[in-house]
């Protein structure tokens, strides 16, 4: 399939890789299909690219990348409404905001992690209620 973005223009996807999210990612409810786009095999970085909004794309990265000590309990509605039967087919990711002047000042959003269930190809944003992380946890500490 053809999917022109802004940040990408057009490009190939396979539609057997967009996932549908059961719980849109939050300001984003009529958004609901997403492809992750990893730029290069070996990039930290990669992009959740809107199917239906060309000019829609998140920068995300898993922090099991980054040695993070970051664990995260999935509520029961969660597992229901992503159909999860086994924590192998999970991918969990999060959005960064990385300034565009200023890349070491990049957090991530460690309160609202986006679990991707890669065998029924659906995802969702999940609030970390009572968890005590942060929406905006620096990526890079201060010297």
């Amino acid at each position: 399939m053809k999917l022109n973005t802004v940040r990408f223009g057009e490009i190939d996807i396979d539609e057997s890789r967009i996932f549908n999210f059961a719980m849109p990612l939050i300001g984003f409810d009529d958004r609901t299909r997403f492809v992750i786009i990893e730029p290069n095999q070996d990039a930290l970085f990669k992009w959740l690219q809107s199917v239906d909004d060309p000019t829609l794309a998140f920068p995300i990265i898993s922090v099991s990348a980054l040695n993070f000590d970051y664990t995260i309990d999935i509520p029961d509605n969660v597992v229901e409404a992503l159909k999860i039967t086994n924590v192998e087919s999970l991918l969990v990711m999060n959005i960064t905001s990385i300034p565009q002047d200023d890349p070491k000042g990049t957090t991530i959003n460690l309160l609202a992690p986006v679990i991707f269930n890669l065998d029924a190809q659906i995802a969702g944003q999940v609030v970390l209620s009572g968890s005590g992380y942060d929406i905006s946890y620096p990526m890079f500490k201060n010297n």
